[in-house]
């Protein structure tokens, strides 16, 4: 699987026949972009992937998630739901793919429903963490919200197991190229602003440069605050 890296990817974190990657490419619509999935070794290179689904977790949770694994605070969570043997989610998103936007992209569902995604973080069993996805029916609820319909049975699931650290790692990577990319976007809007004022009052044909959008989100694949 080393040669099927995906140009955007920050991080990679692999566990058995499963993986995560972070990727940058939804920065400039204020998400950090997960991509979870499973792999079988025994295929041919090129087919080897067996489920896949895409996450997105607006920036401003994952910093929250990232202060909270700074301070001390997660790795206290995880440890007391361990304890308590607790199997509710430690944090949960639901987001998804309405079934109106299924049909404008020409992948509607069988069924005519919404495309659902859920992603969890869970204090593992025989590790720290499990980091979650999965994906199945669904339908879009008044508050535009894609509520899950499949139970206990996704169409796709994948489940990472993580250490501590690898989850830190994955975190705190996909936070510091944010940051770096922001820098970025606010240094070329700086520019973009000096050069217009150094335009010629009059008469000049003035091509508007392309600007990135950090906080705009993009409503296909998003019915709350991830996808």
């Amino acid at each position: 699987m080393s040669g099927e890296k995906n140009p955007s990817q920050i991080i990679r974190k692999d566990a058995r026949n499963c993986f995560v990657e972070s990727l940058s490419d939804a920065f400039g619509n204020g998400r950090a972009h997960f991509v979870f999935a499973t792999y079988d070794l025994n295929k041919p290179a090129g087919q080897r992937q067996t489920n896949n689904i895409h996450i997105y977790i607006s920036i401003p949770e994952l910093l929250e998630l990232c202060r909270k694994l700074s301070c001390g605070e997660l790795r206290y969570i995880m440890q007391q739901k361990k304890q308590a043997g607790d199997p509710k989610p430690i944090q949960e998103w639901l987001g998804g793919t309405s079934a109106e936007k299924l049909r404008q992209y020409g992948k509607a569902r069988a069924d005519g429903k919404s495309l659902s995604r859920v992603c969890k973080l869970l204090a593992g069993q025989k590790t720290d963490f499990l980091f979650t996805a999965s994906s199945g029916p669904g339908d879009k609820d008044a508050k535009g919200l894609i509520v899950p319909r499949f139970g206990n049975k996704p169409e796709n699931h994948v489940a990472v197991s993580m250490t501590f650290d690898s989850l830190s790692e994955l975190l705190l990577m996909t936070k510091t190229h944010y940051e770096a990319w922001l820098a970025v976007w606010y240094l070329s809007q700086t520019h973009t602003e000096q050069r217009q004022k150094q335009q010629p009052a009059a008469g000049m044909n003035h091509q508007k440069e392309p600007s990135f959008q950090p906080h705009q989100m993009v409503a296909d694949h998003s019915s709350q605050r991830m996808f």
